[in-house]
This record gives structure tokens, C-alpha cells and sequence, in this order.
């Protein structure tokens, strides 16, 4: 009933996007039919595929390094209270820092490279994994801790077995937000200072007014991320948390 439900309701967005198209026909919204044939052209001629590979790779490049440092750093910060009296100016600062400025002084001092673009995404999304983190680090059960010295328990079944279990929610957070941001992101890079990608086929397609294959890279690349949070990160989200009780 629920994918039932969610086709039912894109069907008719779709429906409504094809009748304001017919009611108000113009070049700047073309009709749903059309975005699909060009959806089709460039899928046939392999474009398509090799700039939505190309903005994938940037975006679980990015995501994993986000996720990583900002999760160890995170946890530190939220453990060590000193350390993030010290450090939460910092934070604060690289929280309000633009997007756009980040990028563009990422370019600027590193050249218009693979890394310094992945960087730049990777930068972006880190302040807001430390902030999800740390809070999942303030508010661990210090009692778990203490009967982890208690057993004995060596320092890799300490997280194992109590500090990732505590902090998967907080986890689950951050990553479900780090894919949404990220992905936005990286269309900005690609589009400012990569010659391919979803985010350089959208500035192409803008210079020519082609309205078509504008929504139909957008709806391909938006369509991958659907199928990504459907059949990867709601699964293995579910396994994480599988050892929870499950209401009645």
C-alpha cells in the first residue's frame, strides 16, 4: 500500500505538470512527454549515464569524508568539554560560512581539480555531522560505561557494543541529511568548475534555454537518490537498529 500510495501521488503530480504545461504552453515548462524523450536521447547516447556516474562518485567521495571526520571529531568534541569550549567558535564560523564561498576559495588556492571540488562539498557538510554528533556524544548513558569497565571490556567491543548502538540514531540523522545537502552541493561545484557532471550539463542546457533537458538530467539524478535512500540507506538502517524492541 505505501509504494502503492507514492506512485499513485507521482502520477498525479505528473498528470498536473502535463495539463499546466497544455493549459499554458511556453518554453520555459515544457510537458512531461518531452522531458522523457530527451531523457531517452540521452540515455541512448550514453551522456546521460557517464555524468550521472560522474556526480555519484563526487557525491559518496564527499559523503564518506564528511561522515568520517565529522563523526570523530563530533564524538571527541561531545566527550571532551574543554576541547569543545575551545573549538565551538570554529564551529560556529564554518557553520554560517556560504557554500558558494567555500567552493570558490577551494578552487582559488587548490586549482580546479578533483580533490579540491570533493573537498569543498566535504567541508560544507563536516560542521553539521560534528554538531549532530556531538550531542549523540553528550547524551551517551554513562552507565553503560561503567559496566563496560566492570566486564572488562577491551576498547573495539567498547564500540562496538556500546558507544555505536548509542550514537546510531544521531548517526542515522546526519546521514540522512549529509545525502540530501551533499548531493546540492555538488551540482554547484560541478557547475562553477568541473567540465562534466549532472551540475555541468544543467549549466550547458541553461546557456541554450533548453528547458527539457534541464529537468530531465534534474529528474534522472533525483530519481537515482530516491532509489538510493529506498534500497540502500533505509536497509541498512533498519539492520542497524534491528536489536531494538519493535512496538506491538
Amino acid at each position: 500500500m505505501p509504494a502503492a500510495t507514492s506512485l499513485a501521488s507521482l502520477l498525479g503530480l505528473g498528470l498536473l505538470w502535463g495539463m499546466v504545461a497544455g493549459m499554458w504552453p511556453s518554453r520555459a515548462l515544457p510537458p512531461p512527454l518531452e522531458v522523457w524523450r530527451v531523457l531517452l536521447k540521452e540515455a541512448a547516447s550514453g551522456d546521460l549515464v557517464y555524468h550521472l556516474a560522474m556526480t555519484l562518485w563526487r557525491v559518496a567521495a564527499a559523503y564518506a569524508v564528511a561522515m568520517i571526520v565529522g563523526s570523530v571529531i563530533g564524538v571527541l568534541l561531545g566527550r571532551h568539554r574543554r576541547a569543545d569550549s575551545f573549538f565551538n567558535p570554529w564551529l560556529v564560523l564554518f557553520l554560517n560560512l556560504p557554500a558558494l564561498v567555500v567552493i570558490v576559495l577551494a578552487y582559488i588556492w587548490f586549482g580546479l581539480t578533483e580533490a579540491a571540488a570533493i573537498g569543498a562539498v566535504a567541508i560544507n557538510k563536516i560542521p553539521n555531522v560534528i554538531v549532530t554528533m556531538r550531542e549523540g556524544a553528550r547524551a551517551l548513558d554513562h552507565r553503560y560505561a561503567e559496566m563496560a569497565t566492570v566486564y572488562r571490556l577491551g576498547q573495539l567491543d567498547y564500540v562496538r557494543h556500546i558507544l555505536m548502538p548509542q550514537l546510531q540514531p544521531y548517526f542515522a540523522v546526519a546521514s540522512r541529511s549529509g545525502i540530501a545537502l551533499i548531493w546540492k552541493i555538488v551540482l554547484v561545484v560541478e557547475l562553477l568548475g568541473r567540465s562534466n557532471g549532472v551540475g555541468f550539463q544543467i549549466y550547458l542546457y541553461f546557456q541554450i534555454f533548453d528547458v527539457a533537458a534541464i529537468l530531465a538530467y534534474t529528474l534522472a539524478f533525483v530519481a537515482i537518490m530516491l532509489l538510493i535512500e529506498l534500497f540502500l540507506v533505509q536497509p541498512l538502517e533498519r539492520h542497524a537498529t534491528r536489536w531494538r524492541r519493535r512496538s506491538a
